[in-house]
């Protein structure tokens, strides 16, 4: 398969990254700065200089033409602020499922947050940022012409994976590796089966594998 990441210099895509191309994917990751590139090529993909917040739809939509699926794992990041919540987070992700659509790309992962929710209320940060992610999703579950899957992971850490999660439509919160993220995420790429699913992710005791075989199709 051929797989482009959006924000590609990301800490679950550059893992996700390596874990496509060790099992023989070709994997592009869009990312905003060229001197992000040696890494993305370290873990084996092909880096696409592109600023999602300043591209037109038709820039996005050239870069996906042939590819077998798209992630959206684009995020402002933890120090940022309200203004690029909007831009970054729900802005750039309707972007990229648009920019989906005309390139005929039907897979789409979207890499979400638990809590995400367009009527979410309040005015700090975190609001924002739940609330632009919500209203991404409803946007992204909104087009028939994708098959889509929103990944809504709990706290992420950066202790090493174990490969085991709780994947289902409500998990409750709880923390799970970045490591475990990217894993799922590889599962849930070529899974077409969990078209029309938000999943809720943490830690558990089901193989990433079987934990997405036993949600596909529900």
């Amino acid at each position: 398969m051929r797989i482009v990441i959006a924000g590609g210099h990301g800490q679950i895509a550059l893992r996700l990254e390596r874990l496509l191309a060790a099992r023989g994917d070709e994997v592009a990751g869009i990312i905003r700065k060229a001197e992000q590139a040696d890494d993305l090529r370290a873990a084996g993909a092909e880096p696409i200089v592109l600023d999602l917040e300043s591209a037109s739809v038709e820039e996005v939509a050239e870069r996906l033409r042939g590819a077998d699926a798209a992630v959206f794992a684009a995020g402002a990041g933890p120090g940022s602020g309200a203004a690029r919540k909007d831009t970054v987070d729900k802005a750039a992700a309707v972007l990229f499922a648009d920019a989906a659509v005309l390139a005929g790309v039907r897979r789409l992962v979207v890499v979400s947050s638990m809590g995400a929710d367009s009527r979410h209320e309040g005015d700090e940060i975190f609001d924002v940022y739940l609330r632009a992610k919500g209203e991404a999703d409803a946007y992204v579950g909104s087009l028939d012409a994708l098959d889509w899957t929103i990944l809504r992971p709990g706290s992420l850490t950066d202790e090493a994976g174990t490969g085991l999660v709780r994947l289902e439509a409500h998990t409750g919160r709880g923390p799970v590796p970045r490591d475990d993220v990217a894993a799922v995420l590889a599962e849930l790429v070529d899974t077409p089966a969990t078209n029309g699913l938000t999943l809720e992710l943490i830690s558990g005791s089901t193989p990433a594998s079987v934990a997405v075989k036993s949600v596909a199709g529900n």
